[in-house]
């Protein structure tokens, strides 16, 4: 049972934190639909403008990568934990304990690379 509300507490947290680091993106793209549609009188409005954007744009982007790396991070230690004491109490399946470690430890890394991925993304397509 408490397995169970451990994994929705960490599924809510990792939600709680997707809703904190978006909010920054949308609004950058307000911005620029309503800088678009609106002329500026002068050029240095339009030139801060879309400094702002792209500063918004790399500090979310920034986030989201931390974020990324600090959850992968733990995750990883948590694995190489466990994968160390599962070795501690059965020696003889080293090879295999070994082999799952870095099968999940990879995936682990995937989904930091995605985030990354997605974070330059955020920087130069939106």
């Amino acid at each position: 049972m408490k397995k169970g509300i451990k994994k929705i507490y960490v599924v809510l947290m990792v939600l709680t934190l997707f809703f904190m680091v978006t909010p920054p993106v949308f609004a950058s793209v307000v911005t620029e639909t309503i800088g678009a549609t609106e002329t500026a009188t002068n050029s240095d409005e339009a030139v801060a403008d879309t400094e702002s954007t792209t500063g918004d744009k790399a500090i979310a982007a920034a986030i989201a990568v931390g974020l990324a790396a600090a959850a992968g991070a733990i995750g990883m230690g948590m694995a190489v934990a466990k994968s160390v004491e599962a070795i501690s109490r059965q020696p003889e399946a080293e090879g295999k304990i070994r082999t799952t470690l870095m099968l999940g430890l990879v995936f682990v890394e995937t989904a930091i690379i995605y985030a990354l991925v997605i974070a330059i993304l955020v920087i130069f397509v939106l």
